[in-house]
């Protein structure tokens, strides 16, 4: 599914010109980018948790030539899903 399916969806549910549905989407998308860029977590009940995590800096290692590197530190979002959404995935 694609950003643009997100907003044909609502277009066709909820009765917004494509204009508007495609001005919610990307507020929608905006206000959770925000939020994860300072660090806080989002909470969707019945979906799941966002969380951006801290990554130290560790020694790594080229696959290729086997040279050791240094693998910076850096944030990463991890995805958690809701006991909901764990139970709809699994009722296939």
């Amino acid at each position: 599914m694609t950003k643009a399916d997100i907003v044909e969806t609502i277009y066709g549910k909820v009765g917004f010109s494509r204009k508007e549905s495609a001005e919610i989407v990307d507020l929608v998308f905006d206000l959770m980018k925000e939020t994860l860029e300072n660090g806080e977590k989002i909470k969707i009940s019945g979906f799941g948790n966002f969380i951006v995590r801290e990554k130290r800096s560790r020694k790594g290692r080229n696959p290729q030539t086997g040279e050791e590197i240094q693998i910076s530190a850096r944030r990463v979002l991890t995805f958690k899903p809701s006991q909901v959404l764990r139970k709809a995935l699994n009722t296939v």
